[in-house]
């Protein structure tokens, strides 16, 4: 009889080797994730920017055809809903819907006649966290900052560094 020299072959991965895969995969996954995050933040910003835009656009839309701004009690409702003390309401009203926005985290946008900074009205939305003040997301966001949608000097934040 011959012997006959066989190697073994390996059919599978070691635990050791599978472990180092898997951590790998996972530091990948959390980079993209930590990135993609930080846009979707950036992206709802800017979305409540615009609302308060349109929003602000309405309202003085409104106060042209009627004469007056709406009523700090009705608010914004009545850019959808025709006051009873008003000629000259647009007819369909002056939003798309027959609703009144929510900011990109479904909180309700605040709307002040007077609010003490020489303007006749401002609507607010409160940020990432729906409370007033804040940092960063959290930050409240008003219509009467300047067009190109900055926060105002004690509300500016630092964006994340990106890599």
């Amino acid at each position: 009889m011959q012997k006959r020299n066989r190697k073994k072959t390996r059919n599978a991965f070691t635990m050791v080797e599978l472990m180092a895969v898997l951590i790998i995969i996972g530091l990948l996954a959390a980079a993209a994730v930590g990135t993609f995050m930080g846009r979707i933040d950036k992206a709802k910003v800017s979305t409540t920017r615009a609302s308060l835009k349109t929003l602000h656009t309405q309202v003085l839309q409104f106060k042209m055809d009627t004469g007056r701004y709406p009523s700090e009690d009705q608010g914004l409702w009545e850019l959808v809903e025709e006051p009873t003390d008003v000629m000259d309401w647009m007819p369909g009203g002056y939003l798309e819907t027959t609703d009144i926005p929510l900011d990109a985290w479904n909180n309700e946008f605040v709307y002040l006649l007077d609010p003490g900074t020489g303007k006749a009205f401002v609507i607010i939305s409160y940020g990432a966290d729906g409370q007033e003040g804040g940092e960063g997301y959290d930050a409240d966001l008003y219509s009467t900052d300047s067009t190109s949608g900055r926060r105002r000097e004690s509300e500016v934040y630092e964006e994340p560094e990106e890599y």
